[in-house]
């Protein structure tokens, strides 16, 4: 899907410099960096699950060791 984006002159030319640095396009880059933010998003929602799992499955035992 094509798209347009915008950005700012000064991260643009950052972008730019990250992109000749490590030798690849600006599209590239920004696609590389979504990744990462859905790659941290979803993580992110498999820790909260997995704290919430334990609270409520493991509840008797986190009080039990609150009290030591």
């Amino acid at each position: 899907m094509a798209m347009t984006v915008r950005l700012p002159e000064e991260l643009d030319r950052k972008l730019e410099a990250i992109a000749a640095a490590e030798h690849v396009s600006k599209h590239a880059l920004l696609v590389q960096g979504a990744e990462l933010i859905a790659e941290r998003r979803a993580r992110g929602e498999l820790i909260a699950g997995a704290i919430d799992f334990v609270t409520s499955h493991d509840a008797a035992l986190l009080e039990r060791l609150a009290d030591a």
